[in-house]
């Protein structure tokens, strides 16, 4: 894996993004931001899943003003989500928000974006420049790629931003595309020196949304490229955390909660693993300390595999041996093996 690379440090409220900090897992409600109380009530579920920060949208004055009560009942560093109109901006800043995330390209005249640059300025606030390859100015020249014009869009607006004399700034080019989104970030990160925050936006349905996010995320990440991610998904957001968090525990870059290591079952297997499996991964999602727990189905690869485990199994005909980092526990019997199993994570 390449050496991460090395960008400015900022702080979205009480949360370091960049400079070294650990890869910061983030997400954005699907509520009414309005509807205060369910928009709070959302983001503690994301709170329960260790969301480090989230983002909210702010599609009118209402949504903007609904920050300051909103923040009262959340304990992570809120985001504002603004396009178009500059005002809902200072709004959101007036009411206490940590962050914003805004195209300045779409909020006008320059004097709109200097307001807004100076008023999150005097607060500390930083702001995202947040380049989709969905809402590009037309290019002029049909041979510039989609992450040519994201990267020369961005730099344009950093350059603005920059002219203000702001710097607390972080940027994202995201696509649907994975290739053009990897190009667009490759690209960006040799030309300055902000914190990246990335994702595949509209990634889809998990099944096929995480699939996507992970090769995209993954091979950025994997690149050293990356300070932030959001997992993109059409669903409830908890799913995009949980994902998130399983990229970067399988690039060793975070360690969250256990890790589920189980075969793929096959004509060897001569118990139920695949049901075993599930049942021990619903168990193991209310264990927050980051173990390795394998299940495996048979002879071959189940003992190299369980004993390589902090707890594990390795299930035979009828009966299992249970494993403890390294160490052979006992043998038990076929009707045990979920009780055996999950006594002994708990011990740990």
């Amino acid at each position: 894996m390449g050496p991460r690379r090395q960008s400015k440090a900022i702080r979205i409220g009480s949360v370091t993004i960049g400079g070294g900090a650990p890869v910061i897992v983030q997400s954005m409600t699907s509520t009414d931001t309005r509807d205060v109380m369910s928009t709070i009530n959302q983001i503690r579920e994301l709170e329960e899943v260790d969301c480090e920060l989230v983002r909210v949208a702010v599609p009118d004055m209402e949504a903007a003003q609904a920050i300051k009560e909103i923040k009262r009942g959340i304990s992570i560093p809120l985001i504002a989500d603004i396009h178009f109109d500059y005002r809902l901006a200072l709004a959101a800043l007036e009411a206490g928000c940590d962050g914003l995330r805004l195209n300045p390209g779409n909020i006008g005249e320059p004097e709109k974006v200097s307001a807004v640059a100076r008023a999150a300025k005097e607060r500390g606030v930083p702001i995202r420049i947040g380049l989709n390859a969905g809402s590009l100015p037309k290019a002029t020249d049909p041979k510039i790629s989609v992450a040519e014009q994201m990267v020369g869009a961005a730099l344009e607006q950093i350059r603005l931003l920059e002219g203000l004399d702001f710097d607390l700034i972080k940027v994202s080019l995201k696509a649907f595309d994975v290739p053009t989104t990897i190009e667009a970030y490759r690209s960006i990160s040799e030309k300055i020196p902000y914190p990246l925050h990335i994702g595949i936006t509209e990634a889809g349905l998990p099944r096929t949304g995480v699939i996507r996010s992970a090769v995209g995320i993954g091979t950025l990440l994997y690149m050293g490229i990356g300070d932030t991610i959001r997992v993109s998904l059409t669903a409830h957001p908890r799913e995009e955390v949980i994902a998130g968090y399983e990229i970067l525990k399988s690039l060793d870059l975070r360690q969250h909660g256990p890790v589920l290591v189980s075969c793929p079952s096959c004509g060897r297997t001569e118990v139920d693993i695949i049901s075993l499996a599930e049942e021990v991964g619903r168990r193991l999602e209310k264990i927050k300390k980051p173990i390795k727990v394998a299940v495996m189905g048979c002879v071959v690869n189940g003992p190299g595999e369980a004993r390589d485990a902090d707890i594990g199994i390795a299930c035979g005909k009828g009966r299992g041996v249970l494993f403890s980092k390294g160490k052979q526990l006992r043998t038990i019997e076929e009707k045990d093996f979920l009780k055996a199993l999950m006594t002994e994570v708990e011990r740990l």
